[in-house]
């Protein structure tokens, strides 16, 4: 027999709904919610509204603000500091411990995901482009079988997509990336445990890089840095 597909709760769909537009740059940090306001746009009640920010504020996608609601996290110099020191800790550790057992299929669908992105940029599809870039990274962790680092590296992905459009915003970034991760990929194919290690750094230095320089674009223009949500 097929097993009956279970249906989403109303709070599975505001959750849904909201971690997708705070993800994908809909919901700015410099917009104050309430659950009211919320409640209202979606024309539910409160209570799928409450449920849903208070998982969202556990995941750090949200914080509250006292007697005023809740606003999208905004993530600091020092928060990017953080993020960076561990995902260059976990994922230079997890291609050196895939050089050994990767198998040619593997391999094959890595570059698959890279094949995948080119297509966003021809799309112009930038949610689609930073999705795969996470999809890739985190397939890089899965394969190297550490399941303890994968957990932990889950939430630094979420919080990294806060900042994910500013990292491409740099022309020609995209198409940077995506030759930063093929070379990645044929270190692996070469064996070569250092070089990949090596090239899983600069690329994430590379990408902060990036995030930093376009703070500090809008800065100047704007004299605020704001709108930039959040590698």
């Amino acid at each position: 027999m097929e097993p009956i597909a279970r249906r989403k709760t109303t709070k599975e769909i505001v959750y849904d709904q909201l971690k997708r537009s705070i993800l994908s740059g809909e919901l700015e940090p410099n917009e104050t919610m309430t659950e009211t306001s919320l409640a209202e746009s979606l024309h539910i009640s409160r209570t799928p509204v409450r449920e849903a920010v208070g998982d969202l504020t556990k995941e750090g996608l949200l914080i509250q603000i006292p007697r005023k609601g809740f606003k999208v996290r905004r993530i600091d110099e020092d928060d990017m500091e953080q993020i960076l020191y561990l995902r260059i800790s976990i994922e230079m550790r997890s291609v050196k411990m895939l050089v050994d057992h990767i198998t040619d299929e593997e391999l094959e669908k890595l570059d698959a995901l890279v094949d995948e992105q080119k297509v966003a940029i021809q799309n112009n599809d930038r949610i689609r482009y930073i999705e795969l870039d996470q999809m890739l990274h985190r397939h890089l962790l899965k394969l190297s079988n550490q399941n303890i680092l994968e957990q932990i590296l889950q939430e630094l992905y979420n919080l990294t997509r806060l900042i994910g459009h500013a990292a491409i915003s740099k022309e020609g970034r995209m198409e940077e990336v995506i030759q930063e991760h093929r070379d990645i990929i044929n270190a692996l194919r070469e064996r070569d445990e250092e070089k990949a290690a090596d090239l899983m750094r600069h690329h994430l230095l590379t990408t902060a890089s990036s995030v930093k320089k376009q703070r500090e674009q809008l800065k100047n223009n704007n004299g605020n840095s704001d709108s930039i949500g959040g590698l």
